[in-house]
């Protein structure tokens, strides 16, 4: 097998990790793109995301989707999200590239007949212009005839801070700093303008916390929206200190850093009997108990005891 490559961006990760640790924050987004009508109580199962594509020098070139999953509500549907930066045409390809192997990794063969499925699939653009089309479109000419499928595309710089927590869509916040780029060196310079940001971001903040506060969002969640807004302003704004540092003051710093020292220093004091296996149990389910109480998700809970505590997965079921 040749070389493997991929292709990442700090922008992907950030993506990437709020569906992993928050999934249920992609549910709204789902519903604003496709005009879906999910609850947000829907379960979700993730697709593999990694796929190894033949190129014609015979290389294998690993490409990684930002997002391949299925939501099972009344109707079960696979989606496909990918986040990009900036338009880029060539997203066309890629597309699909993804949606064709996607679709193979679920098909079916009933006698001479194979059956794909393909999924769902959408744009998420951080930056576009007001005339950026409204969708992207594959065409497949085949001997049997002409078949095509429309690609949504999503532009973070459309919604306002208020739009996003009128439509549900925080899983935008951390990107949400994207339509402010165009101003970065107006705030750098001017103290009253970099206010009216930082007074804005206030009121992100804020509005976070309230609904933590009313029970709507977990506090590992909103720590994890927080977080990952800290991520892409570091890189967004890398050649602005000021703008920086100022919305950072309001948004906070790497509070799960906080988090992981409550746990840690929780599942200890459970587990004071250390070296007895009652005491390991113990430990075990005091750490469980922490980080269900902080709402952090099934999958991230059952990995740190694993991790932790040297579990195999079959293992670390009886404590979940």
């Amino acid at each position: 097998m040749g070389e493997r490559k991929q292709s990442n961006t700090p922008y992907d990760d950030v993506f990437r990790t709020l569906l992993n640790d928050c999934s249920s924050l992609i549910i709204p987004v789902i519903n604003e793109v496709f005009g879906e009508t999910y609850t947000g109580k829907e379960k979700i199962l993730f697709s593999v995301n990694e796929h190894f594509l033949n190129q014609q020098d015979g290389d294998m070139q690993e490409r990684i989707t930002d997002t391949c999953f299925q939501i099972l509500g009344k109707e079960s549907k696979k989606y496909h999200m990918e986040c990009q930066s900036s338009p880029d045409h060539s997203m066309l390809i890629r597309f699909f590239e993804y949606d064709t192997q996607i679709a193979l990794d679920d098909g079916e063969i009933s006698g001479n007949v194979l059956t794909v499925t393909f999924p769902h699939s959408a744009v998420l653009y951080l930056r576009s212009k007001k005339l950026a089309p409204e969708k992207l479109e594959v065409k497949m000419n085949t001997p049997g005839g002409s078949i095509r499928y429309d690609i949504p595309v999503m532009k973070a710089r459309a919604y306002t801070a208020k739009d996003l927590f009128e439509k549900n869509l925080l899983f935008l916040i951390p990107f949400y700093i994207f339509s402010h780029e165009e101003q970065f060196e107006k705030y750098e310079r001017d103290q009253q303008e970099l206010e009216i940001l930082k007074k804005e971001y206030a009121g992100i903040r804020a509005g976070l916390e309230d609904l933590m506060e009313a029970g709507k969002i977990s506090e590992y969640a909103k720590c994890t929206i927080v977080d990952m807004s800290g991520r892409v302003l570091e890189h967004i704004a890398k050649k602005y200190e000021t703008v920086r540092e100022g919305v950072k003051d309001v948004m906070g710093g790497k509070v799960l850093e906080y988090e992981a020292k409550t746990i840690r220093e929780e599942g200890r004091k459970e587990g004071r009997k250390e070296g007895r296996e009652e005491g390991r149990e113990e430990g075990i389910r005091g750490t469980v108990s922490v980080l269900k109480g902080l709402g952090i998700p099934y999958q991230i809970i059952q990995s740190k005891i694993r991790e932790q505590y040297h579990l195999s997965a079959e293992a670390s079921e009886k404590y979940l």
